[in-house]
């Protein structure tokens, strides 16, 4: 009996060691097939890979550097569903409806100015306020970007509509996507479902930092210069906004913020003389 198990190991080891061998040959055969094929190097197939993400729980409608661009316009997607839409593609990850005309000609309907006898800029605060507030909790925000046509001129829509950010997109001139995004010189707020009807644009002054002469830096200066611009904010809602006032707030701030380039560059030409 020990005789007989003594052998039965012996062979059990040796099927053992065949299979090892085995094994080895056949990893060995594999890799050199494998040195053969990379002879020439690896692919640059291979080599298209995306960088690595240093937020990993980032998805479509969920982009940090896009949130942060919108809590700076004071809108916060508490709901984790914000799609930033500068072209066509961006419709389709959003599961949107391409535009059924692009570009897409609207024919603007005027809408009051903050600050004149129809509208007051406490009211336009008031109501601008709400709306942001109320964007900040939609289950969605569609926010397309461009330029105002025929200028270069950059806007933001944030909005809670579907149906109106395919209009707006193909409304709206094509322009460079920034990376991080920055503000733009016309923000809209379009709130969809809202309870009352409101229209109305406001103009206002800001400084925004600017970069020292050359050879220069702010240690140097001690502060951080600065230069005026003017920057403009739409508001439409309604139970269901109107297209037209919409493209009426775009096109009449994009206007007025001409203008206040003009006087500044008439006031800085008169004090240089």
């Amino acid at each position: 009996m020990v005789f007989a198990a003594m052998i039965s190991r012996s062979v059990a080891t040796g099927s053992q060691r065949i299979a090892r061998t085995t094994l080895v040959r056949s990893l060995s055969s594999v890799a050199a097939a494998s040195g053969a094929q990379w002879e020439g190097g690896i692919p640059d197939t291979i080599k298209r890979v995306g960088q690595a993400s240093a937020f990993p729980d980032e998805y479509p409608g969920m982009v940090y550097e896009f949130n942060w661009a919108l809590n700076a316009d004071g809108v916060t997607p508490l709901k984790r569903s914000a799609f930033r839409i500068n072209k066509p593609l961006d419709l389709k990850i959003a599961g949107l409806n391409l535009p059924q005309k692009n570009p897409l000609k609207v024919k603007a309907k005027a809408i009051p100015e903050a600050g004149t006898d129809a509208l007051t800029f406490e009211a336009f605060d008031e109501v601008c306020q709400e709306v942001r507030d109320n964007l900040s909790l939609s289950d969605s925000l569609f926010c397309p970007e461009g330029h105002v046509p025929g200028t270069t001129a950059g806007v933001r829509v944030i909005s809670n509509s579907s149906s109106l950010a395919p209009s707006l997109l193909a409304y709206l001139d094509r322009c460079p996507k920034k990376s991080p995004p920055d503000s733009m010189p016309i923000t809209c707020f379009v709130l969809e479902g809202y309870s009352s009807e409101f229209a109305g644009y406001s103009i206002e002054e800001i400084e925004v930092p600017i970069a020292p002469e050359e050879g220069v830096s702010v240690f140097d200066l001690g502060y951080q210069p600065k230069e005026a611009k003017s920057v403009a904010t739409v508001v439409v809602a309604g139970s269901s906004p109107d297209l037209a006032k919409i493209v009426g707030g775009i096109e009449a701030s994009q206007k007025a913020l001409a203008e206040d380039e003009i006087e500044r560059a008439k006031s800085a030409e008169e004090k240089a003389e």
